[in-house]
């Protein structure tokens, strides 16, 4: 019998919701979650998350919520850092694609946000895809233009009006790394 190969493996979300610990189901292979993350990761999140929520006080249609499930399908299951979801009918996980999703790297999930999810979103067509570079004090803001993902910058002290929202909102960069600054 031959060693077990990840090709092998073959999870499903009903195999994943029973799990303890945190994981990423990911076209079947688990990919377990570093341990919390560190107070700046959880600091510029909920900086994200409060400027979101409170633009979205007269926006009945969506919400912002850190850490949830996005189910893509049976056996891909993944958890965003921070997501902005409109007319999401599920309670459990979300089951549309997200309008925004931002994801906050470390050096072990650099590769994973930078490259598998960032083509799993452009395929599912989330309209913002954010990359947040704690250490280096930058954001990384791609926009879904027809198929493929556009960068709009690199996002430092500016504010950024995302258009292509149900209810239109925007971060300032500024505001989010201001505690970082030296």
């Amino acid at each position: 019998m031959g060693a077990l190969k990840l090709e092998d493996l073959n999870y499903t979300y009903d195999d994943y919701k029973f799990w303890q610990g945190d994981w990423e189901l990911f076209g079947g292979v688990p990919l377990a979650m570093s341990p919390a993350p560190m107070r700046k990761h959880q600091s510029i999140a909920s900086e994200i998350i409060r400027q979101f929520a409170n633009q979205l006080d007269d926006c009945p249609l969506c919400e912002v919520l850190g850490e949830v499930d996005y189910k893509v399908s049976e056996d891909t299951i993944l958890r965003p850092d921070i997501v902005l979801t409109c007319n999401e009918t599920h309670d459990t996980y979300l089951t549309k694609a997200p309008q925004i999703i931002v994801e906050i790297l470390s050096k072990s999930t650099a590769k994973r946000d930078e490259v598998y999810k960032f083509a799993l979103y452009e395929a599912q067509k989330v309209n913002y895809y954010i990359l947040i570079y704690p250490d280096d004090l930058v954001a990384k803001v791609f926009k879904l233009d027809d198929k493929k993902y556009d960068k709009q910058g690199d996002f430092t002290l500016e504010r950024y009006t995302f258009e292509e929202t149900t209810c239109k909102v925007s971060l300032d960069f500024e505001k989010i790394f201001k505690r970082f600054r030296g």
